[in-house]
């Protein structure tokens, strides 16, 4: 098993930054991608970003691309995601999530991910 813990969430006005961690623990060995989705309120959950834990190898999605970033440090076995240029529009429950080696399906699938963090609210004021 993979237990996932996410921080960092927060208020912030349109323009300013964040930036989430994501700490992983147990049989970290077996994960060989890691990811951010998130759920506003009334929409389904979507993906933000991924990163390969071995050649942190980075894939994000179009409506973030530019602004976020992610990062991993193997060392720590924790994850970022450095939110900048915020807007109203990013403001979610983002959470992280583990793909083991064996996983299936698209990086941009929630189905491919089996470990989650319990997320952290992401609030951004205009």
């Amino acid at each position: 098993q993979v237990q996932l813990v996410d921080s960092g969430g927060g208020l912030v006005q349109a323009g300013g930054s964040l930036r989430l961690s994501c700490a992983a623990s147990g049989r970290t060995v077996n994960i060989i991608t890691m990811g951010w989705f998130r759920q506003a309120p009334g929409k389904e959950r979507e993906f933000v970003a991924s990163i390969t834990w071995n050649d942190a190898n980075p894939y994000y999605a179009d409506s973030v691309k530019g602004r976020f970033t992610i990062s991993r440090d193997n060392a720590k076995n924790t994850v970022y995601l450095q939110m900048n240029s915020l807007k109203p529009a990013d403001t979610a429950v983002y959470y992280c999530a583990a793909a083991p080696s064996f996983a299936l399906g698209p990086l941009t699938s929630a189905s491919r991910y089996s470990y989650w963090g319990q997320g952290t609210q992401v609030a951004v004021s205009s």
